[in-house]
């Protein structure tokens, strides 16, 4: 019987466990670059099957908060490959997660202080994040402005470069691209954000263009083994939402299963909230077996509210293959540990979540 403490080969790499790290903002690169502090911090961690960083702004223009780090510089590259370096030392395998924000950003995040970008120009009724004289707090974004469709090949390339630049230059073992969430990729997916009348909008085929244009362009340059993807159907984050998301993802499965990824990061539910959303109802199991059903071999990968029994049962009754644990990675350094052990869990401090340093970011205390 399959356990959530078995090994499991997922894409290039062997797993020792089907537990990951799930990606969490931290905003705790100034300048967009990664600190010591942060080679800490994954590292701490470096017991779970698999680490997938904060995402990671593939552009100057992707950047949608204040202190979240880059991959678009030399820095941040070499500053990055100091993180790796410190998991790898201690075993650990570590994916970056690969993100364009689009509309939910603030222009004073944006070069030269310009719009955000969008698939139309709809501002997103969510805030960002800004550090201004020293002190974070949460701001409202900004109108965004529509992107022309001859810009779209140049994020594309933003993408595909990032995701070489994140393995060759700065040691990452894979890269997971962000189409989850209401950020720029999932705002093309999603009839609430697009409503665009060329051949990036209308019909689910056009609203999906550039999510699949984005992955077979990372693919053809890293190798679908080390490329995985985040979806979230039905999130209510960052103010999205589809009129009919089922056969919407069911075409975008059927249509990645052929790139050989080496998974899928399924958020069920709201991300970081209720796993049912009222009026939103998603048949998840159809999702999977759709992506099977074309093919695919990848790793199916769940994430939203898990506790070790009911990521116990996924694994055991062949409904996922990896389990992506969030908040409880941000006090639980050894969670892999802990749940092994059935041994509880330290409660993380809400208010050092976004920002600050040492404190309830690196210093909670493991079993030993």
């Amino acid at each position: 019987m399959k356990s959530l403490f078995d090994p499991v080969q997922v894409g290039a790499l062997h797993l020792p466990n089907r537990v990951v790290m799930a990606p969490l903002t931290r905003n705790r690169a100034p300048n967009a670059i990664p600190t010591p502090l942060m080679a800490e911090y994954y590292a701490q961690r470096a017991s779970a099957g698999l680490l997938i960083t904060e995402a990671t702004a593939i552009s100057h223009q992707g950047q949608g908060y204040a202190d979240v780090p880059g991959l678009y510089g030399t820095e941040q590259l070499d500053a990055w490959k100091r993180v790796t370096d410190a998991v790898h030392a201690r075993h650990g395998r570590i994916f970056t997660q690969l993100w364009h924000v689009g509309r939910v950003s603030h222009t004073a995040l944006q070069p030269e202080g310009k719009a955000p970008v969008a698939p139309s120009a709809i501002t997103a009724k969510t805030k960002t994040y800004l550090i201004q004289d020293g002190v974070g707090s949460f701001v409202a974004t900004s109108e965004p402005r529509a992107l022309d469709a001859s810009e779209l090949p140049g994020i594309v390339h933003d993408f595909r470069h990032a995701a070489r630049n994140a393995i060759t230059t700065a040691g990452f073992d894979g890269v997971e691209v962000h189409g989850a969430n209401g950020y720029l990729l999932d705002q093309f997916l999603k009839t609430g954000a697009n409503q665009r009348r060329d051949d990036y909008g209308g019909s689910i085929e056009n609203r999906a263009r550039l999510l699949l244009e984005v992955m077979r362009a990372v693919v053809s340059e890293v190798g679908g083994a080390r490329v995985g993807l985040r979806l979230s159907p039905v999130t209510p984050a960052n103010d999205i939402v589809d009129a009919d998301p089922q056969p919407l993802f069911e075409y975008v499965v059927r249509e990645l299963a052929p790139l050989g990824l080496a998974y899928l990061h399924i958020i069920e539910g709201a991300t970081g909230g209720p796993r049912e959303v009222d009026g939103r109802p998603f048949d998840y199991e159809a999702l999977r077996k759709a992506w099977r059903a074309a093919g695919a071999k990848g790793a199916w990968m769940v994430n939203n509210g898990y506790d070790k029994p009911m990521a116990e049962h996924a694994v055991v009754a062949d409904e996922a293959d990896l389990v992506a644990f969030g908040k409880p990675y941000i006090a639980n350094p050894d969670l892999v540990e802990r749940l092994r052990a059935s041994a509880p869990w330290n409660e993380p401090d809400k208010a050092t979540f976004y920002g600050g340093g040492a404190k309830g970011y690196t210093d909670y205390p493991t079993l030993k």
